[in-house]
């Protein structure tokens, strides 16, 4: 199951999200964000010319941390090499955690249903897999 362009590059949700710098004082930056069905890309800019960083749906491995306080609405994506990555929004707009999890569901089930049929398909391939599988079976 090959994922066609148009859906690889399929916009979920645009917009400004806040996060949260790596330096030692740690400033919430205003950042231009766009998440599509394969990655988070994120933009110094709202006219998205600067060279934005693009967290691949791949490279995820959690939405956490979700806190409301006052106007803001805070959650942390974790990385699969367990970097934690700070972000925030306005409490009064959809908020991104949700939009950002329910993507990642989306992808973590299309890549299984793939890996899956790719097995399948392997397997049938080779009769001889079957056999000894048979042959296992009580």
């Amino acid at each position: 199951m090959k994922m066609s362009a148009a859906e690889i590059s399929q916009v979920l949700k645009e917009g400004e999200l806040e996060k949260r710098s790596d330096s030692l004082l740690q400033f919430w930056k205003r950042k231009t964000c766009v998440l599509t069905t394969d990655s988070l890309n994120i933009y110094a800019d709202t006219q998205k010319r600067s060279k934005g960083k693009e967290l691949k749906l791949q490279s995820i491995k959690k939405v956490d941390c979700v806190e409301r306080t006052g106007k803001f609405i805070y959650f942390t994506i974790v990385t699969t090499d367990n970097k934690e990555i700070d972000f925030r929004c306005s409490g009064e707009e959809n908020c991104w955690n949700a939009v950002i999890t329910m993507a990642l569901i989306d992808y973590k089930n299309k890549k299984a249903i793939q890996d899956f049929k790719t097995r399948q398909d392997t397997e049938s391939a080779s009769p001889g897999q079957q056999e000894r599988r048979m042959a296992r079976a009580p």
